[in-house]
Parts: C-alpha cells; structure tokens; sequence
C-alpha cells in the first residue's frame, strides 16, 4: 500500500506522461537501448528521465546488475498503474479527436440528382444544425460515375441505386430506402390511360420526357417499356431532375419519376400512381470497403439511416 500512496503522490506531482512511457518501454523490453529505440529517443535521454521519475517516487524502480534489468517491487506496483494512466490518456486523446473532427473538416457525400431533390435537404439540414462547422460538399451523377468517383477517393460516400454497375470496385453499401417510381404530368394534359393509375403499356404512344444516359431513371423506364412490348417515343430527352420536371410542367411531355421527388416538386404537376406491380428502385449509402470514412461522414451515414 505504501508504493501506491508514494505513486499517487508522485501522479499528483511532477511525474510526467513522457516519463511513464519510457518505465514502461524499459520494462517490457528489459533494456535500455532498446527501450530508447521503440520510444524514439537517446538512450542518455530515456536513462535520465527515467532517473528523474526515480526521485520523484523515492524509490529505484530497476535493478541493474552487469546489463540485467529487472523490475524492485517499486517497479512491479507502478507498471500496472503506468499502463493504465497511458490507456486512459490514448482514450481521452481518441475521444476529444472525434469530437474535434465534429466541430470541423468536411464530409464529400455524392447522390444522384433525384436523390438530392428527394432524400437529401431535410437529412442534411438536420446534420448541418449539429454540426454546423463540418463543410457538405455534395457531387450530383449518376450511380456509375458515383462509383468511379468513390473508387478513386474523390467522395468519402455516395447514394446510388443498386444494383450497382458491373465490374464495380469493392465497396460497401446498406440499404436506405425502396421508393415506388410515378408518372408526373401537366395538370392541363390528359392523364395517360385515363384512370387512377397508369400501367407502363398506357405509356405506348405518349410523349416522354427523358433523362440523360447514364441517368438510373431512364435505363429503368426505357427497360419496363421495352418489356412491355414498345420502344418510347421521347419529346424531349437529355435533361436532369429539374429540367425534366420543368419541361413536364410546361406541357411537353410525361415523366417516370420517384415518388419523393414528385411529393416535394409541389404545385404545377399532376402525380399518377403506376398500377401494380409497377416500378420501383432501392437506394444504397456506399463507400469504399478498404478505408473506413472519416468520423464525420460516419455520423451523417449514421443520420441518413436513421431518418
């Protein structure tokens, strides 16, 4: 008991960190020199430290006969207690990084563009809020060039639409949602198929308002449609999400579009459900599977599943 009263006296006074990492290197080595070389100082150095942590304690903490080293029972009462005090500071320095991370840095989050329309605003307001000082840098594309982009380590995280490309690099992707797709149109134009909802089939012979290639969207609707027996007639083809939803308001056409992004598109469009089983997509969070994301962009991943 007395060692322990010696060595919370010497805790309480001027024994430092630095000094319990060298006892402890020379301990579990039982060599000066080569305690030095794992801790990264001059032999000289760690002996005098280790001197000076002597006596503070009062007490030798090695016996050192002819290049023999081995712990007093001073030294076998301190080691315990000298890894725990180095754990728990290796804790603390971990926990306040993290937090540290939180308070600043960035978070490079790509989706694709109906993604940002449907799912992203109200997610990362929420994350903003909390972690106001974290930057959002948002990349809009489509799943394939998402899938580059992560593989390269341009975007810490990526929203795609599964199933992803093939060949793809190894990455790591949980579910986020299944979302039911609609058909949006003018409100002044006949609805397709003139009924509460639209089967693809009713889709034969109306103007279509397309999206890019390479958009998931349209390889979906132009599949289901080669399925049901046609090819689509397209009235105008080559935009993203906005543009197809402008061009549809002013009378061009009709598009397949998620449910989300038609629900928050608001006045100027009517919303038809498709019949069943009708279309529908499963959005993933990806990243890379050989690099862990960085804290923050574990926190919003940890939001967006969550929401």
């Amino acid at each position: 008991m007395e060692w322990l009263v010696s060595i919370a006296k010497a805790y309480g006074g001027g024994m430092q960190f630095q000094q319990l990492q060298y006892f402890v290197a020379v301990a579990e080595t039982r060599h000066f020199t080569r305690a030095a070389d794992l801790v990264h100082v001059a032999q000289p150095s760690l002996s005098q430290q280790i001197k000076a942590l002597e006596r503070e304690l009062g007490a030798d903490l090695f016996l050192r006969a002819r290049g023999n080293i081995t712990l007093t029972d001073a030294g076998e009462a301190l080691l315990p207690l000298a890894r725990r005090i180095l754990a728990d500071a290796e804790t603390a320095r971990h926990e306040v990084g993290e937090l540290v991370q939180l308070r600043s840095g960035r978070v490079r989050l790509g989706a694709t563009p109906s993604v940002c329309t449907g799912l992203l605003p109200d997610v990362l307001r929420a994350f903003h809020d909390r972690y106001p000082g974290i930057r959002l840098l948002i990349e809009e594309g489509g799943s394939h060039d998402l899938v580059r982009e992560l593989a390269r380590g341009a975007l810490d995280l990526a929203l795609v639409v599964l199933p992803l490309p093939s060949p793809s690099p190894a990455l790591t992707t949980v579910e986020v949602l299944r979302e039911d797709l609609v058909v949006v149109s003018s409100p002044d134009a006949p609805t397709p198929g003139r009924g509460r909802t639209v089967r693809i089939p009713d889709l034969e012979g109306e103007r279509l308002v397309m999206f890019r290639h390479g958009y998931d969207l349209r390889e979906l609707t132009v599949a289901a449609c080669r399925s049901a027996g046609f090819e689509p007639d397209f009235a105008v083809e080559g935009g993203e999400m906005d543009a197809v939803l402008g061009f549809v308001r002013a009378g061009l056409g009709v598009a397949v579009v998620p449910r989300m992004v038609a629900t928050r598109a608001g006045r100027g469009l009517r919303v038809t459900p498709l019949a069943r089983p009708g279309l529908h997509r499963t959005i993933a969070l990806a990243h890379r599977s050989d690099v862990a994301p960085p804290r923050a962009a574990r926190e919003l991943q940890r939001m967006l599943l969550e929401r």
